[in-house]
């Protein structure tokens, strides 16, 4: 038998640690790679619901075709629901620095999916880098394209940027919307921007003070989302990636800075008090139709991310015009969209989103639209993260038109095509437009109704007569045809519609200079109407100096002095900047013109004498807007689309009420005065084609003068 002191130095033998579920299988959230800072490794996950197998494969930058690490996942150990996932430790990568997946499944032929020989690119990657020898073309058809694929990056986890003391900005009703290219705003040898940062987000950076200057306070980038760089595809409306910045818009070409850069600029323009909005595009991919490349969502399950057809010979739904539809009656696409809008606004701290054709959101799983409610808009409205970020529609698809009441995002902003309709065929002089550009100076409330049962506000209309998509505001005003010959497409590329006037002579070549005043006069009015309508503004970059695209309205594959902006059109046309800059001054400074809520009994509208002409034949109108109810100054709008002068007869209050701060048909600096020229009586003879725009301050105000005929908005 054992003494006491025998038994008193007996030693237990420890427990061996064993690792958790976590550290042995991996997690299944969140999606894509993270870092475990305790357990210094990389949990990896991708959601893949029709996969058999799934390889991880981990890649040093000495060999690009040849794994340093292959893991194939077992379903047993590495799936959880739909989702592969396994985690690894440092120790065991070594100079592993790039990362992809192969997938094998069963092979439907049309859809040409699941092929293990292909290099697949994780979804969820927040960084990407492509090869020297990237190849395209060996994505689109069989066999391997190790080391030609573009590889996810295990980007550092240390923090490497510091957002302390950062401020968003929020405009409201001093949002004027600029819509930009991030290269083609700075790549004209001509911008001014240091060589190296040309076409840049740096190279925007250097811009700010022009931005300043001219007044704008949110900048809308067309799609920043990484691409293939070798499609051709130079707007960027055929996304590779959800998550990673252009790396081809970094002027750095460092994988692991480009991410900073982009910072950099979102963080430069906050500083500036300059919101930025991303066009976003997620109606589709870069993958196309069953002949496009396989990248990424294609081999990890075509059938889970893409709508499929009832068509065998077009087994892809193809409402973007583009060859695939992703598909959101899927909740993990849903789930991706979600974390990727997330990521924009929490790691890259952007202001808002414009969806391009966001139509696609509202399609069931088998393609046709759910007029209710469909799942995306309530989750996304549930997101706490989400609540004050500007969400913007474009309300159609190539298959259907939402805008106004018929889109389900019952808060988002629209895209208000109506509007740049309307005012194109109006100041062009088409008949019958008088009724209808009433309905878009007020907000558009035919389709943004402010009734109990939808209560729209009226600064959801995105007001705008140009964008990227169509002709430039000069070529709107000198091109009766598009001229897309360029584009390789027989010119059969681009809308025919474009409601537009060349003013008598069509391009520049042989324009007389008479043509070319009345150009712009025609593009001062644009600007007028545009600056006084209740509603959120925007305009595209260099139409406040006449930038031209030579006809062209369809530039999407233009990478070139097509669709770059021409800067030393500034210094030729800076009357046309400074009436611009005015304008956008004028309307900051008088709140009254942009309300949350419609001008109701505040506006009375007229024709040159008491009465609007409603008639089909009519071309004029005039408004007053009374700002007393928003402390603010009243404003008279005189306007003449017909092709003789008129005379119009101020309704309201006497002659030494009133300032003409605008006119249109006159030469600069006179067609914009800061301190208004005093009315000598209360008859204006407006010229041809022009506008004319008084104000009373809020001192002056002789209400016995006032004539108030029934506000448009009453009785609707």
């Amino acid at each position: 038998m054992k003494g006491p002191a025998e038994v008193a130095n007996t030693v237990a033998v420890p427990l061996m640690k064993r690792p958790t579920w976590d550290q042995a299988e991996g997690n299944p959230l969140p999606l894509g790679v993270k870092w475990i800072e305790e357990e210094q490794a990389f949990n990896f996950a991708v959601h893949s619901e029709h996969a058999e197998s799934v390889t991880l494969l981990l890649y040093s930058p000495a060999d690009l075709v040849n794994p340093l690490l292959r893991l194939q996942l077992d379903f047993l150990h590495n799936k959880s629901g739909r989702i592969w996932h396994c985690r690894v430790p440092v120790t065991k990568m070594t100079e592993a620095r790039y990362y992809a997946y192969s997938v094998s499944g069963q092979t439907i032929p049309q859809l040409h999916s699941f092929d293990p020989q292909k290099v697949l690119l994780d979804p969820y990657a927040k960084c990407i880098f492509f090869p020297p020898d990237f190849d395209r073309n060996l994505a689109m058809r069989e066999g391997s394209n190790a080391g030609r694929a573009p590889l996810g990056v295990l980007i550092d986890h240390r923090p490497t940027f510091d957002w302390s003391g950062h401020r968003c900005p929020y405009h409201e009703s001093d949002a004027v919307i600029y819509e930009l290219h991030v290269r083609g705003f700075t790549k004209n040898p001509n911008s001014g921007v240091d060589p190296s940062r040309a076409g840049t987000y740096a190279g925007l950076v250097e811009k700010i003070p022009y931005l300043k200057e001219l007044g704008v306070t949110v900048v809308e980038l067309m799609p920043v989302f990484q691409r293939d760089p070798q499609e051709g595809d130079y707007w960027g409306y055929m996304p590779l990636n959800f998550f990673t910045p252009h790396a081809q818009y970094a002027s750095t070409h460092r994988v692991d800075e480009q991410r900073i850069e982009f910072k950099n600029m979102v963080k430069a323009f906050h500083e500036a008090d300059i919101g930025v909005v991303l066009d976003v595009v997620y109606n589709h991919t870069c993958e196309g139709d069953y002949k496009g490349p396989i990248y990424s969502f294609k081999g990890f399950d075509s059938a889970g991310y893409y709508m499929l057809s009832s068509d065998p010979a077009n087994p892809y739904a193809n409402y973007s015009g583009t060859g695939n539809t992703l598909n959101f009656g899927q909740p993990h696409v849903r789930k991706m969209v979600i974390d990727s809008l997330r990521y924009w606004k929490r790691g890259m701290h952007i202001d808002g989103f414009r969806f391009d054709l966001a139509s696609v959101f509202s399609r069931n799983a088998d393609g046709s639209l759910n007029w209710g409610e469909a799942p995306i808009f309530s989750e996304i409205a549930a997101d706490p993260e989400l609540g004050r970020v500007r969400l913007i529609a474009e309300p159609w698809d190539t298959a259907a038109y939402q805008l106004g009441r018929g889109f389900p995002g019952l808060t988002w902003f629209q895209w208000n095509g109506r509007f740049r309709d309307d005012l194109r065929r109006f100041v062009k002089s088409d008949p019958g437009m008088v009724p209808d550009l009433m309905r878009r100076i007020y907000g558009s409330d035919d389709l943004f109704p402010d009734n109990r049962a939808d209560a729209y506000h009226p600064y959801q209309s995105v007001n705008y007569v140009t964008s990227h998509d169509g002709f430039t505001l000069y070529d709107l005003v000198a091109y009766d045809h598009k001229r897309n010959w360029a584009n390789g497409n027989n010119n059969l590329d681009g809308t025919n519609e474009n409601y537009s006037w060349n003013c008598g002579w069509d391009g520049d070549e042989g324009a007389s200079s008479a043509v070319r005043a009345l150009r712009r006069q025609q593009v001062k009015n644009f600007c007028c109407l545009l600056l006084l309508s209740n509603g959120t503004p925007m305009f595209r970059a260099g139409d406040e100096f006449l930038n031209t695209q030579f006809g062209n309205n369809n530039p999407y594959n233009q990478d070139n002095e097509i669709g770059w902006l021409d800067w030393k059109q500034l210094q030729t046309n800076a009357d046309i900047f400074r009436f611009f800059k005015k304008m956008i001054a004028f309307r900051k400074n008088h709140p009254s013109l942009s309300r949350s809520r419609f001008w109701r009994e505040d506006v009375s509208w007229y024709g040159v004498g008491p009465a609007v002409d409603l008639s089909h034949d009519s071309h004029s109108l005039a408004f007053c807007l009374h700002g007393a109810s928003q402390g603010d100054d009243d404003i008279y709008a005189m306007i003449n689309a017909y092709w003789e002068e008129l005379e119009f007869n101020v309704q309201e209050g006497t002659a030494r009420e009133w300032k003409r701060i605008v006119d249109t048909a006159l030469p600069s600096p006179d067609d914009f005065s800061d301190d208004g020229i005093p009315l000598e009586r209360t008859k204006y003879l407006l010229a041809p084609r022009s506008i004319v725009v008084l104000c009373r301050c809020m001192t002056g105000r002789h209400n016995g003068g006032r004539h108030e005929p029934e506000p448009f908005a009453k009785g609707r």
